[in-house]
């Protein structure tokens, strides 16, 4: 069906951009293997350049850039902090450009390091389309993608491309994190998802920003408290809205450290190197 409306798509209009939405499937903690995060990441491309992002984040950010209502953010849907970043892959210049934010700086981190590919003699049936195999070893993990040249497009989730055609379903060996191809549609025009003026840090001083953060009452940007489902939300100045229960943060003793804890980024992070 996604191949039969995709073609259909590409044979009325050449020019035209479209969005591959991804279920994104991830275990956060590495000591709770069995705690698994399901989101949705969207893969946005005009057949010269790709954004990857989340979905969820970008329809609570267009509403409130017209609005200007902090209600609009805490009572949007939530998405995992780990999944604020934004990927934009140039096609022709071949280069792969990280965005995220950190408290209110916007950063750049720029990908040098090429992917190789070996495409496998395997095929599989997926989604109705017809489906190649193929293993890549990324950033200290064994990576499996299986793609479909029915699909024009030599692309695919997070910072993966290069096979001659979409990867429709990736996983690492230890299924940490997999990907599957959920939807196909066709969209006007790539958003506007990138963060402006970003400052470019390289991958190891993102990392220790990430891995030194503590939360301060320096951070918060509003707050909201629900009494009709005991619930606090806390919008940081990153963009980020965490929600609590305010019953349950009343036993915490030290509230910044709880807080710092739960606002942590995952220790199983997609690049482990």
């Amino acid at each position: 069906m996604y191949k039969i409306l995709f073609l259909l798509i590409m044979s009325m209009a050449s020019a035209q951009s479209y969005r591959f939405v991804y279920e994104y499937k991830m275990k956060p903690d590495t000591a709770k293997k069995d705690s698994v995060i399901t989101d949705y990441m969207n893969l946005d491309t005009d057949g010269r350049k790709s954004y990857f992002y989340n979905s969820v984040k970008y329809e609570r950010d267009s509403t409130y850039a017209v609005t200007r209502d902090f209600k609009d953010l805490f009572q949007a849907k939530s998405y995992d902090q780990n999944l604020s970043y934004v990927i934009e892959k140039d096609y022709a210049e071949k280069k792969i450009s990280f965005y995220d934010n950190f408290k209110t700086v916007n950063i750049l981190i720029p990908e040098n390091e090429n992917l190789k590919w070996n495409i496998e003699k395997e095929f599989a049936e997926i989604n109705e389309m017809n489906c190649q195999k193929a293993t890549a070893d990324y950033k200290g993990r064994t990576w499996e993608a299986w793609f479909s040249k029915d699909y024009p497009v030599n692309d695919g989730p997070y910072k993966f491309s290069g096979l001659p055609g979409l990867i429709i379903r990736l996983k690492d060996a230890e299924d940490d994190h997999i990907f599957n191809l959920i939807q196909v549609k066709k969209i006007g025009a790539l958003p506007m998802v990138l963060p402006k003026s970003p400052k470019q840090i390289t991958l190891a001083e993102y990392k220790k920003a990430m891995a030194d953060y503590s939360f301060s009452n320096e951070d918060i940007e509003g707050m909201d408290v629900s009494k009709q489902d005991s619930r606090i939300s806390i919008r940081l100045k990153d963009g980020y809205v965490a929600k609590f229960g305010a019953d349950e943060m009343k036993k915490v003793q030290k509230l910044d450290e709880e807080i710092t804890k739960r606002l942590k980024r995952t220790d199983n992070s997609i690049e482990r190197k």
